[in-house]
């Protein structure tokens, strides 16, 4: 070997966060486990997708994507012990209800098990950071939507997952947006469970019963599909504005279809691509704002990162499904 070439290797092998080829990978028996709720639906796939993409760069690693194929909190959070007692490197956790996942957290945290929530937070636990909406803003921006389409008049229907952080925060953001509008007002609150069917049954039956919502909000993914079926089977399809949250795809088609009027869109893959990327950071010691965020007196990293929304309508549904649906 020339002198040259050994001194581009010991340049090479000098920065290991870059290049990963010189010696032993760096991320050998490591292990990261991503805890979701409900993830067959399009939304966890998505995010699924942006965790699995970024377990490539990790060299090594191994990456795990569990939890329960229904809304079932109970099941995830088993699904979440079962990860900290099998010691990963480090957990993301969207927790389907903030204090029932504070203790199993905070065990974790305690077990030198970095945990970051993803997409829903836990705030009152140990939890090192929240990566994901900020949520309250995208309900304010739902209820904001809503007032423009409605001329700012009328009452409407919320439709969320009650006791979930994040859907608790966005109806929060609705509530204070049409606070804004006097001759608006929120006449009820739906809890459907993440089901699109109860969502669907929950407003046809308030219709049955002479409900006449000027518009109808939804705060999770499913939702907006149960709600825009079951308004059409009422022969009222399109009739009713609804302004949806996420890009699920049936809700981008009804949006095309003239049946559902917008959509908040979120960013999952963004939060499960970065939120792995955070944890290998803690799990490296990377970021050197105290020796070991074990012991550290606050977190090396932030304690909130916001990856922002987009709302789609039949003005720019076509060029997003183009932009992603364009070849890697």
């Amino acid at each position: 070997m020339s002198r040259t070439s050994r001194i581009l290797l010991v340049i090479a092998c000098s920065f290991p966060l870059l290049i990963a080829s010189c010696g032993s990978a760096p991320h050998t028996n490591e292990r990261y486990v991503f805890v979701a709720a409900n993830i067959n639906i399009p939304y966890w796939q998505n995010a699924k997708a942006g965790f699995l993409d970024s377990g490539k760069a990790l060299k090594g690693a191994k990456v795990e994507f569990v939890g329960p194929s229904s809304y079932a909190p109970n099941d995830e959070l088993k699904a979440f012990q079962d990860a900290v007692s099998s010691a990963p490197a480090g957990i993301l956790v969207s927790p389907a209800q903030a204090d029932l996942f504070k203790d199993a957290i905070n065990t974790a945290i305690s077990a030198g098990i970095p945990v970051i929530c993803i997409d829903s937070d836990s705030p009152g636990s140990r939890r090192v950071l929240f990566i994901g909406t900020d949520n309250y803003r995208a309900g304010f921006e739902s209820g904001k939507t809503m007032a423009t389409l409605l001329f700012g008049h009328g009452g409407i229907v919320l439709v969320k997952i009650a006791g979930q952080n994040n859907q608790e925060e966005r109806a929060r953001g609705v509530r204070d947006a049409i606070k804004e509008n006097p001759q608006m007002a929120i006449g009820a609150e739906v809890n459907d469970s993440g089901s699109p069917d109860v969502a669907g049954n929950e407003v046809a039956n308030m219709v049955r019963r002479g409900g006449h919502p000027a518009g109808i909000i939804c705060l999770e993914a499913t939702c907006a599909s149960g709600v825009a079926n079951a308004l059409d089977q009422l022969g009222m399809g399109g009739k009713i504005p609804i302004v949806a949250m996420d890009a699920d795809p049936k809700t981008l088609t009804l949006i095309n279809q003239g049946m559902v009027a917008s959509t908040v869109a979120q960013k999952p893959y963004t939060m499960g691509y970065f939120g792995l990327q955070f944890l290998d950071d803690l799990h490296h010691n990377r970021v050197h704002e105290f020796p070991d965020w074990r012991n550290a007196p606050a977190s090396p990293l932030p304690d909130v990162v916001d990856t922002g929304t987009m709302v789609l309508s039949a003005r720019n549904v076509q060029s997003y499904l183009s932009a992603i649906q364009q070849p890697q």
